[in-house]
């Protein structure tokens, strides 16, 4: 039997409970969350939950430990593989040697397109976010990596423009300069292995190698700055040339690097063989570099 009493207490609970929702729905529309739809007395509402996952490691693949991404299969126990690793594996699990690669682990892959990891460089400015795995990518393609100094014994790092200042202000007495458009001497002795360029004052730093082997001298040119669209995009011509003997190496985009290397290139470089130094220790050679954005213009 329900007394008046009894009747009170659930109609001030469900009002209770009414005003509690109303709060919640105002606070959710204030925060800017999702906003629920209004038809007479009733709302409704979405509201998207969201929580934090303590071991990133999680989402990597437990074979390969790169990071997953779809398609992601499992074997009949629950383990589970990246696709890649299926393949390697020649679809045998490796923990329980049942077949792999034929069952999808759909809920895995909705967890990895749901979470959201912010851009490495995040704490230097960058505000993009991605799904887990593909700010790997990004990375080398940020405006905001970092580029470390090209000048032996500095540990400097930062972003390009700020590289670029400090180089200026401590590093000016080792470095030419040159400005886009004009010839400009690039001299250098083969031992000392790099000649630094820089663009007028505090402009961009570009690295002039050598790399000395056994046939001869590979000299590569670098742009010191992280591959983002619209930064430091140069191109450039490269000569060298002794007596009537003559080479020449160009690109019509240089290559950026956010760090200087000492490995012998694979790529990109202009080679003088040893017979054509003809025992001089020293590469005297002319660069021109062009702003890729002026160039465009000039041909439209």
């Amino acid at each position: 039997m329900v007394t008046d009493t009894n009747a009170e207490q659930v109609l001030a609970g469900e009002a209770s409970s009414s005003h509690l929702k109303r709060q919640r729905l105002s606070s959710l529309v204030e925060g800017g969350e999702n906003v629920g739809e209004v038809t007479g007395d009733e709302v409704t509402t979405t509201e998207v939950r969201s929580g934090m996952l303590l071991d990133l490691d999680l989402l990597d693949c437990p074979v390969c430990c790169h990071a997953l991404t779809n398609p992601i299969f499992q074997c009949d126990n629950g383990h589970i593989a990246c696709s890649a690793c299926c393949i390697d594996l020649r679809n045998k699990c490796p923990s329980c040697t049942l077949p792999i690669g034929i069952h999808r682990c759909r809920i895995m892959e909705r967890v990895v397109e749901a979470i959201m990891v912010p851009c490495p460089n995040a704490k230097r400015g960058c505000t993009d976010k991605f799904s887990y795995g593909k700010e790997l990518a990004h990375e080398k393609e940020c405006s905001f990596a970092l580029c470390y100094c090209p000048a032996s014994d500095c540990n400097y790092a930062g972003l390009c423009k700020d590289l670029y200042r400090h180089y200026h202000a401590n590093h000016r007495g080792y470095c030419e300069t040159f400005t886009c458009g004009f010839n400009a001497d690039a001299w250098m002795h083969i031992s000392d292995k790099i000649l630094v360029l820089q663009e007028g004052r505090g402009g961009a730093l570009v690295a002039v190698q050598c790399f000395e082997e056994e046939q001869g001298v590979y000299v590569t040119v670098n742009c010191i700055a992280p591959c983002a669209p619209g930064v430091s995009e140069f191109s450039y011509q490269l000569s060298y040339s002794h007596g009537d003997k003559s080479m020449s190496f160009g690109l019509d985009e240089m290559d950026r690097i956010q760090k200087v290397s000492f490995q012998t290139p694979e790529k990109d470089f202009m080679f003088v063989p040893h017979y054509f130094l003809n025992g001089r220790e020293s590469l005297k050679m002319k660069i021109c570099i062009r702003r890729r954005g002026e160039e465009q213009e000039k041909k439209t």
